[in-house]
């Protein structure tokens, strides 16, 4: 008997060792001092959405867009209104969306047998976050018993899912730039992510169509904002995260 629990505490004893040495081992990332450290404050994995990518998981010279913080402003979701061809939206999120719905009741959508719509277009484009989201599952849905992919804006029907940059491409870039300029402390929290690689906060599909990659979007209009600003100076951004927890 004691033999076996020598031996018990000799594995014991070895266990630990190996779990010290590869904690030491693990690599550590450093992180730009000027930028705000919370930006990459870590957060439990347990009881976190499996959608999300945590803060803690970019890496070296990058930040994720976390709905945690104030980089949830850049977020499609976030409840940052703007103006876009004479039509106000509540979100980015909102104007995506609603172009799922019928534009009118000639819509070959709203006519389409069998059908129900419960918001109507312009409803959908004043949501936000999530009610904006859901809101598109339920077009999605629609969609799918008719046997369409396509989307319109103004009267243009457009493929959301082209695989290469198009019209509907364009009309979100041109969107979100509306929303970056109507919007200051979107701004201001853009143009303080300096030189780092903006990254989602949600899995996305593999080869997620241009349009969808919303942080390379925006990554674009920082570099627009930049090249009209003084020599870029870090700062502490103030603003809260735009989605309570």
């Amino acid at each position: 008997m004691p033999t076996r629990l020598v031996v018990l505490a000799r594995c014991c004893l070895l266990l630990t060792s190996l779990a010290i040495n590869a904690f030491a081992d693990s690599p550590t990332i450093t992180r730009d001092p000027k930028y705000p450290a919370h930006w990459w404050t870590p957060v439990p994995k347990k009881g976190a959405p499996t959608w999300e990518i945590l803060p803690q998981e970019a890496g070296p010279g990058e930040v994720i867009l976390s709905k945690r913080n104030e980089l949830g402003l850049l977020s499609n979701f976030a409840p940052t209104p703007f103006t876009f061809r004479g039509k106000r939206y509540a979100s980015l999120e909102g104007f995506w969306q609603m172009m799922k719905y019928p534009e009118d009741t000639n819509d070959l959508r709203a006519t389409f047998p069998d059908l129900e719509w419960k918001l109507t277009r312009e409803q959908v484009g004043q949501l936000t976050a999530f009610d904006a989201k859901h809101a598109g599952s339920a077009a999605d849905a629609n969609m799918k018993k008719m046997g369409i992919t396509w989307i319109t804006f103004e009267g243009k029907r457009m493929e959301p899912r082209s695989a290469t940059p198009g019209e509907y491409y364009k009309l979100i870039v041109e969107a979100t730039r509306e929303k970056v300029r109507q919007n200051p402390e979107v701004q201001k929290v853009l143009l303080a992510t300096g030189d780092l690689i903006l990254k989602p906060d949600h899995h996305q599909e593999p080869d997620a169509p241009a349009a969808w990659r919303y942080y390379e979007i925006l990554t674009t209009i920082r570099t627009e904002l930049q090249k009209k600003q003084e020599p870029f100076t870090p700062v502490e951004t103030s603003q809260p995260a735009p989605f309570p927890r």
